[in-house]
């Protein structure tokens, strides 16, 4: 077959000299449109359907200079266009004047040229087709697009978007602007030229389909910035596009109006929220939340999820359904297959917000909304969002069957978490996106309604404003602190206040009365919390170890003075009975003494941790709560649970009772039946050496035993006189130095063979008479009576030293702090445990008790620590026992050296916690070691 005959349209240049010329010439006038028109037409066609289509044609088109000409074209068919109209009385406005005039606020825009305008000229809407459709594909390149607006191409488009209203043109035309869009600088000067009323006009007026998308496309691009989205929707952009969406579109159609919609609605304006509502597009978006087509199904949540920044739109989208909607999708994104968080953050916000009118909160409530957030709540990927969700879960403050919900859930241990957590601050919303169940006041500010007065007259009588001048009129009640809620005509909550810390004023009874509280981060949390300890018994969520330990990190860590709802919600559980036994068993009075009273918190224990001072005003308060306890304990309610709890509980609750007694109980009648007679501190030392139950167990009972010790003083014998110690600046003179030199007086009359091989010398009356071993070993009938050089086996040199002394009548001249080696030493397998066991294989109890005094000087005295107390009970002395149990439980130590010495007895009793209970109980009673103790 021959190949094709090759035509002038073949040649770029061909057309661009066409083009060129067409454009010097015009359209109008006497011209033949056999020598004009018909080549112009045919250089057109191929431009669009060949030269541009080509690899590289468009980049070769504008290196060609084609633009140029090509914009001069449009200009004169623009303004051949124009010129019929412009003679009639209802001539339509020029596009300098659509741009500087002003705006419409919302609905579409009227109608820019009378519906008689005429049609324009077959020839000369043919040629525009063809050349809008050349620039369009042009403008899908950046080149082409700055090109375009260099030479001034956008008024002319918006021109004829002005004035040639048949479809095909006006959807070139609307493909081309809204390629140009694409470009910031572009978008700004299709802005300004006035674009958008004609678009807007054009989504009413136009009933193509291909021709609606390309409009809604041109406005989709138009909105590349929060400035041009507000404009947008104040020139009424936004209505048509919903009413569109109403009429059930085909799906093409449907797809760009989604992607509209979601492009205006990004940080959604009052003015889009208005309009999507009126034009009827909330029941349409709810309903393609479950498009099969997953662009569009996802397009439309995230609309929804956008609106819910505006309150007044959000009661609305909960009566169409959009609470349920978004919720499941949220726990879709959730679900094992779900999406990741940062795709879920939209939804989590928009959840948050729909929080905040009543309506919602119980549609939220029973689509399973509550546990959801407090899923989040557990989820640490999501720790970005806690804040709002604990400020959006404010809003559940009065209501009874929600707060029961979230408790069970576990809602007061995650509280707790976030006051002693890093929580990133709440994103701040702005004004608009307040709770609606509070419409704004509208009133002027210049024309104060009677509405306003009577508003500013109970913001003033309720405590809300000391004065007039402290009231705006834009005021509302999301701009005060959620008041405290202790009465039932207290103002509903809304969590819109939930802020950064800032110092807000508290509601109350009077202006006088006003007082600033401070109200941070931790606001909300503390507000649940609050609410929660309202409770008639709130100890099951709140008399709790993570309660309490999130409580005491907030008040005792808090850079300034904490807020005083914490403080509250401490003096209100210490106060309720109801709270007495859950204080007991989970340790709280303990933990309170300590952290507080004592400045010991268990991020502090064993190890010390860097922290600020402990703060008298932390003291006043442990002893305050304290106080409040015992004021419990010992009312005949109190008495009651306590006896029960001791007599009846669990082994772990009996325990805790029993451990607890001597912090909230002054009373001896009581404290002492049930502790001596009913046999709780025997119960309190058995339990030392088994599996503490509490990180903090021994150091609670250490103090606890020396508590006890306090009480039993003042009723109790005398507790037993430490040994007088060994005075080492003058010590007794030593009777056995004198047989060590060169001319002993007198001379010792036998020798001690040592296994070393050293010979000590002695006197054989003075070793005889020192214990009934030697006196049978040298006077009696053994041979080692005969005998000058007498072996003891089993003695080192330095163990033996301070034997030979006693023997020779040695009495606290030093030779018994020999063998005992520094503190920090072990002293199992040391030369003072083998002096000790000789002492006692040699039946000598004086040297035992000077040794042991030696033992007790040097490591338990001023120069010994917590770690020597173990040290010294592992060698198994009961009177060493005695000396350790004194030096735990002295007054005179401090309490993290007391528990730290009790942790090392319990160490070094093992399983053998019978000598460690009988030193203990004999130091608490005040009686000897070995006498009888009470059972």
């Amino acid at each position: 077959m021959a190949a094709a005959k090759p035509t002038l349209t073949d040649s770029l240049s061909f057309c661009l000299a066409q083009l060129a010329a067409a454009a010097g010439e015009g359209l109008g006038g006497e011209k033949d449109p056999a020598t004009n028109e018909t080549p112009l037409g045919r250089a057109l066609l191929a431009l669009r359907t060949r030269h541009i289509k080509a690899a590289g044609g468009i980049e070769r088109f504008r290196a060609r200079g084609g633009l140029r000409p090509l914009l001069a074209l449009l200009r004169r068919a623009a303004t051949a266009g124009s010129a019929p109209s412009q003679a009639g009385p209802g001539s339509a406005p020029s596009a300098a004047s659509a741009a500087s005039s002003p705006a419409p606020a919302s609905g579409p825009a009227p109608s820019s040229v009378p519906s008689s305008t005429p049609s324009p000229p077959v020839r000369l809407r043919k040629t525009l087709d063809l050349a809008l459709s050349i620039l369009a594909d042009c403008c899908t390149e950046g080149a082409c697009r700055a090109e375009v607006r260099r030479l001034g191409g956008i008024l002319p488009l918006v021109t004829i978007l002005q004035c040639m209203k048949t479809d095909s043109i006006q959807n070139r035309t609307a493909r081309a602007l809204g390629n140009l869009a694409m470009e910031p600088e572009s978008c700004g000067d299709i802005h300004c030229a006035g674009a958008v009323p004609l678009l807007v006009e054009s989504l009413t007026a136009c009933q193509d389909s291909q021709c609606l998308q390309s409009v809604v496309r041109a406005l989709r691009n138009l909105a590349d910035s929060p400035q041009h989205r507000l404009a947008l929707a104040q020139q009424g952009a936004v209505r048509p596009l919903a009413e569109l969406l109403a009429t059930a579109p085909d799906a093409a159609l449907t797809s760009a109006l989604v992607r509209a919609l979601l492009e205006l609605s990004r940080g959604c304006s009052r003015a889009c929220a208005e309009q999507l509502s009126l034009g009827g597009g909330l029941g349409p978006l709810v309903s393609l939340a479950s498009h099969p087509k997953r662009v569009v199904r996802e397009g439309t949540i995230l609309i929804l999820a956008n609106l819910c920044a505006q309150g007044l739109i959000r009661p609305a989208l909960g009566n169409a359904g959009g609470v349920e909607v978004l919720v499941d999708e949220l726990r879709q994104r959730r679900g094992p297959n779900g999406s990741s968080p940062a795709s879920q953050q939209p939804l989590v916000r928009a959840v948050c917000l729909l929080c905040r009118e009543a309506i919602n909160r119980a549609r939220l409530r029973d689509a399973g909304g509550l546990d959801l957030l407090i899923g989040l709540l557990r989820d640490p990927r999501a720790s970005a969002w806690h804040p709002r969700i604990v400020a959006a879960l404010v809003g559940f403050l009065y209501d009874t069957g929600a707060l029961g919900r979230l408790q069970a859930l576990g809602l007061v241990p995650l509280l707790a978490g976030q006051l002693c957590g890093e929580a990133g601050e709440e994103e701040e919303e702005g004004r608009e996106a307040a709770s609606w169940d509070f419409p704004e006041e509208r009133t002027p500010e210049r024309a104060q309604g009677g509405s306003f007065r009577s508003l500013r007259s109970w913001l003033i009588s309720e405590g809300y404003a000391a004065s007039p001048d402290d009231i705006s009129p834009n005021w509302s009640p999301e701009q005060c602190p959620p008041p405290e809620p202790v009465e039932p005509a207290s103002p509903v909550l809304t969590p819109t206040s939930l802020r950064a810390p800032r110092t807000q004023r508290t509601p109350s009874r009077s202006p006088a009365a006003a007082i600033e509280e401070p109200w941070g981060r931790e606001g909300p949390a503390l507000l649940l919390l609050s609410r929660f300890s309202q409770a008639p018994d709130p100890s099951g969520a709140l008399v709790t170890g993570p309660a309490l330990y999130g409580l005491l990190t907030y008040v005792t860590g808090a850079p300034g003075p904490p807020s005083p709802r914490a403080l509250r919600i401490l003096s209100r559980l210490t106060c309720n009975p109801a709270c007495l036994e859950a204080f007991v068993r989970s340790y709280g009075a303990a933990l309170l003494r300590a952290w507080l009273v004592l400045g010991v918190a268990p991020d502090d224990w064993p190890a010390p941790r860097a922290r600020p001072t402990l703060h008298s005003r932390h003291r006043e308060l442990g002893e305050r709560l304290l106080q409040n306890l015992t004021v419990q304990a010992e009312s005949p309610f109190g008495v009651g649970a306590l006896t029960h709890l001791l007599l009846s509980g669990s082994p772990e609750d009996r325990v805790a009772c029993a451990l607890t007694l001597p912090f909230i109980c002054r009373k001896p009648s009581v404290w002492r039946r049930l502790l001596l007679e009913q046999g709780g501190l025997r119960l309190l030392l058995a339990a030392l050496t088994r599996p503490a139950p509490h990180p903090l167990f021994l150091f609670f009972a250490a103090d606890s035993l020396s508590c006890l010790q306090d009480l039993v003083s003042p009723t109790m014998s005398p507790a037993v006189p430490q040994a007088v110690p060994m005075d080492l600046d003058s010590p007794s003179p030593c009777l056995y130095e004198p047989l060590l030199g060169p001319a002993p007086v007198p001379a010792p009359d036998l020798h001690f063979l040592l296994d070393s091989g050293l010979q000590l010398p002695a006197q054989r009356a003075a070793s005889a008479t020192a214990s009934p071993f030697f006196r049978a070993l040298l006077s009696g009938s053994f041979a080692e009576a005969q005998m000058d050089l007498v072996p003891l086996r089993g003695l080192s040199p330095g163990a033996a030293w301070p034997i030979l002394h006693h023997l020779h009548g040695c009495r606290g001249c030093g030779a018994a702090l020999g063998p005992v080696p520094p503190p920090g030493q072990p002293l199992l397998g040391s030369e003072a445990e083998e002096a000790l066991e000789a002492a006692g294989r040699f039946l000598l109890p004086g040297l035992e008790e000077e040794l042991e005094e030696a033992v007790g000087r040097i490591h338990l005295g001023p120069q010994g620590g917590p770690e020597s107390v173990g040290e010294v009970f592992r060698l198994g002395r009961p009177r060493l026992a005695a000396h350790c149990a004194r030096w735990t439980l002295g007054p005179e130590q401090c309490p993290r050296k007391r528990g730290l010495a009790l942790v090392g007895l319990v160490e070094a009793a093992g399983e053998e916690a019978g000598p460690l209970t009988e030193a203990l109980l004999a130091v608490v009673m005040g009686i000897e070691l070995g006498a009888r103790v009470p059972a």
